[in-house]
């Protein structure tokens, strides 16, 4: 292997780990590496930004702006309505809001899916017995599922398709993925209903964690009179179930120190479950920190914070989204191991859960804006019309124009983006300005460095040595390495990064083996996005385990069995339809 080939795969060694370390903005990171290769002459300066006029990258962008106007039409209100009103058992429940989950992932990106069947789990989850903790597991691992079905279920799979479209003349057909894809999504969905509320703690103890493993960090002042005065705060944990992180004086921070002494109007930086702060607030042990005027209008809701939104990153002081119309940030849910500073203090991040205070226009404003998604709904739903149903007939022929091969799916779905335009559905700056940039400068940028592990000879060495310690030359063998590395590196960075990197190695195996490389790419898309056994890998994954509670090993717990059986299952379909 030559020093160019080391460098290279030192460089993306590097850039993967600090994706998974998540300490730098991944945008930062992709461009970073994208520079660095230029400097060490892994390709030209033309094709330094080749990656953002990739025809892959321009659906995913495409795909993310329709996909903004699918979810305010309410595309699937009626039938989540009634599965969240029917009466049915629990193995029911879980499997047909999953299919639905999947069935949705199936035509836009994952998080889009789940970001429409978490309100109906949740709601699902107040009207009946089920905890919150056996239904957002499944549903985030169904919207994985259903991206493996079609060309648009997820970007690894147009990278693979626009992969093969450069290097045989042809790309993979819309539906080609669902040979391995729709019978592992459809068998994994009932798996993953009828094992996660077994591997999971039982109903009782089900519900007490769901309701007591999310704690709630809040800030709040101690009235007079409360029995907190004249506590130490090493006392509060055992006698009144709160952990006091801070505790600030006439305006000055104390800090947190065990032999500190609570007094009348000092305000504790605590963290404890909903239920807990509810009652010492109702007791009149605690009083709200919240600033203005009360009123009857007010209402109490919580709100996610999504991977795209605007708050990522932002302290909770500088939230003028919500401060300039009078809404309230009461308490946070935090995926922090730490909380230092003040309340205000607080920096957000992914899968963060925001309890906020404002009238319900005010607080259905900023949401929309920030890009956060409430967890109840804060406005009235609107009955359903035909013209609400006009943006889907559209991205219908979107897709009937990709699977029957009229258009390429750039092409198809750049003329759905036209269509939602005039017809008054998609306002294109703000869908633009609304998009998930740092995701797709990240994949943009990672391309020209997929690209060299190809040109580089990387790859054929990383083949080469492979056949060195397995008998690649059999196709299957190679196709299970390949899986096996796909879905080993996939929970730690995003699928499409996976993708990037893996794709000139399915080349050379296929090379060596002397078969289309069709199947080994179907083996990468599907390795990609095979992403069970963390909370991280996708952020899926990170909000179901903000809002349901989950702790780390729960993925592991629950999530081995359907890996175990995906990648079992996704050989023996490979071999039976792409060998």
């Amino acid at each position: 292997m030559s020093m160019n080939q080391v460098a290279l795969l030192i460089l993306l060694a590097v850039m993967l780990v600090l994706f998974s370390l998540d300490r730098f903005r991944i945008e930062i990171v992709a461009i970073a590496g994208l520079l660095a290769g230029y400097a060490l002459g892994f390709y030209p300066v033309t094709g330094v930004f080749a990656g953002f006029a990739n025809p892959a990258v321009i659906t995913v962008i495409e795909i993310l702006m329709i996909v903004q106007v699918l979810a305010r039409a309410r595309l699937f209100a009626v039938v989540a309505e009634r599965l969240a009103t029917a009466s049915m058992g629990r193995f029911r429940a879980i499997a047909g809001l999953s299919a639905m989950t999947a069935f949705i992932s199936v035509f836009m990106n994952n998080i889009g899916a789940f970001a429409i069947a978490l309100p109906v789990a949740l709601r699902l989850s107040d009207t009946t017995s089920i905890p919150r903790r056996h239904l957002l597991m499944p549903i985030s691992f169904a919207a994985l599922l259903g991206g493996l079905v079609s060309l648009i279920g997820t970007p690894a799979n147009l990278l693979v398709s626009d992969a093969l479209a450069k290097s045989t003349g042809a790309g993979f057909h819309f539906f080609d993925f669902a040979f391995v894809g729709l019978p592992v999504a459809a068998f994994g969905i009932l798996i993953a209903a009828y094992a996660v509320p077994r591997l999971l703690p039982g109903e009782g103890s089900a519900r007490r964690i769901a309701n007591a493993g999310r704690r709630i960090v809040t800030e709040r002042k101690v009235p007079v009179g409360s029995p907190l005065a004249g506590r130490r705060l090493a006392d509060l944990p055992s006698e009144f179930g709160i952990a006091p992180h801070a505790l600030f004086r006439d305006g000055s921070l104390l800090g947190a120190k065990e032999r500190a002494v609570v007094k009348e109007n000092d305000v504790l930086l605590l963290e404890s479950t909903g239920p807990i702060i509810d009652s010492l607030a109702a007791a009149g042990m605690l009083l709200s920190q919240r600033l203005g005027p009360e009123s009857s209008d007010l209402i109490r809701t919580e709100a996610v914070v999504m991977p795209e939104s605007t708050l990522v990153g932002s302290r909770i002081r500088s939230l003028d989204v919500f401060h300039s119309r009078g809404i309230a940030v009461t308490g946070l849910s935090h995926r922090a191991a730490r909380v230092e500073g003040g309340f205000a203090d607080q920096r957000l991040s992914i899968g963060d859960i925001l309890q906020i205070e404002g009238t319900r226009e005010a607080i259905a404003e900023a949401l929309e804006e920030c890009e956060c998604l409430p967890l109840a709904p804060t406005v009235p739903r609107q009955p359903l019309t035909l013209l609400s149903w006009r943006p889907v007939a559209i991205f219908v022929a979107g897709v009937a124009a990709s699977a029957f091969g009229l258009l390429t799916p750039d092409i198809a779905f750049a003329c759905v983006v036209l269509a939602l335009a005039i017809f008054g559905h998609l306002n294109i700056r703000q869908a633009m300005a609304d998009l998930d940039w740092p995701i797709i400068i990240m994949l943009a940028a990672m391309i020209p460095l997929g690209t060299a592990v190809g040109t580089t000879g990387t790859a054929a060495a990383l083949a080469d040595w492979l056949s060195l310690h397995f008998p690649v030359s059999e196709p299957m063998v190679g196709i299970a390495v390949l899986l096996l590395l796909a879905m080993a590196i996939t929970p730690f960075v995003n699928n499409a990064t996976v993708a990037i990197i893996l794709i000139p190695i399915a080349f050379e195996l296929a090379r060596t083996a002397g078969h289309s490389p069709g199947a080994y790419l179907i083996a990468v898309a599907a390795g990609a996005s095979l992403d069970f056994l963390t909370p991280f890998g996708h952020h899926n994954n990170t909000l179901a385990m903000g809002i349901g509670g989950y702790r780390f090993s729960d993925f592991l717990r629950a999530g081995w069995p359907l890996a175990v059986f995906g990648y079992i299952l996704t050989l023996l379909l490979i071999d039976l339809c792409w060998l």
